[in-house]
């Protein structure tokens, strides 16, 4: 955990430290933009959800889990934020056509969007069963790639630049213990590369922000052996903290990355240039 940070008492940041911290950015800087942030209900998604509050951004939260949407909105206009919430689940198109439709209805255009949602389980790869594949699988690299497409169309509809940021995670050494994520996101990277590309005729950015070891509710799928694990995942010997990656994404997202695209940033403590990194366990075999 970062020094002077509050710990949440499930895992990683409570809402007062999100809520208080000092911003690296100017006040205002996102004043006037549209910011849709998916999965706003997680760790992740409330950290950036409030950074992105916090800086002046119209802001739009979505999640497939209306409670968790309800808590975030709730936690936000009480700090004097406004915020709209849209329940989707984005692994079904025909749910992310709906939101883009409230979006433009609504605000008639975006400037952000951050792919955010997404989820796994750790497990030998060799176990996997067809539908822990596809789960994981579809809302990690499909329904990032609905979520991007919508936003495009919208874009290319208004006549309107726009960025895109996915979050991913680091695949340059695989990850055994959940080789179904690191083949979605590996593809999320590919697709961004690609598409930075051909949307920019339509002056549309598009960028990822890869966490490596990060103190978050998301932490609590594993054991307190793997979280032992991944604190000593990097030379820093430490977890980040969600802070570290709503930074990067106002970064790779804002004004600041206006000369940036197809990129990827590892927010990882130098994790991939460190050793190696079982999240199952590290087989018997490796110590022979």
């Amino acid at each position: 955990m970062t020094s002077g940070a509050t710990e949440n008492p499930d895992f990683g940041l409570s809402d007062h430290h999100f809520a208080a911290r000092e911003l690296p950015y100017r006040a205002g800087l996102l004043a006037g933009s549209t910011v849709l942030v998916t999965g706003a209900g997680g760790g992740l998604g409330r950290a950036m959800s409030w950074t992105f509050a916090r800086l002046g951004a119209q802001l739009i939260v979505s999640g497939r889990d209306p409670d968790k949407l309800e808590r975030i909105a709730a936690d936000l206009a009480g700090a004097g934020h406004e915020v709209h919430r849209i329940v989707c689940n984005i692994r079904r198109h025909e749910e992310t056509e709906a939101l883009y439709a409230e979006v433009a209805e609504r605000f008639g255009s975006l400037d952000l969007l951050v792919n955010n949602a997404g989820g796994q389980f750790p497990q030998a790869a060799i176990d996997f069963s067809p539908k822990g594949w596809h789960a994981v699988v579809e809302t990690n690299l499909t329904g990032t790639w609905n979520m991007m497409q919508g936003a495009a169309r919208l874009w290319r509809e208004a006549g309107t630049p726009g960025s895109i940021v996915n979050i991913v995670s680091v695949t340059d050494r695989g990850q055994p213990g959940v080789a179904h994520t690191c083949a979605a996101r590996a593809g999320i990277v590919a697709l961004t590369r690609t598409v930075a590309v051909e949307w920019a005729p339509y002056r549309i950015r598009i960028n990822c922000v890869a966490p490596g070891a990060i103190a978050t509710d998301g932490q609590k799928v594993y054991s307190e052996e793997a979280r032992q694990r991944s604190r000593r995942s990097n030379p820093m010997l430490r977890f980040g903290d969600a802070a570290d990656i709503a930074d990067a994404v106002v970064f790779l997202g804002g004004p600041t990355g206006k000369f940036i695209t197809g990129e990827t940033l590892d927010v990882d403590g130098g994790g991939k240039l460190w050793g190696e990194f079982f999240v199952a366990g590290r087989p018997a075999y490796f110590d022979e």
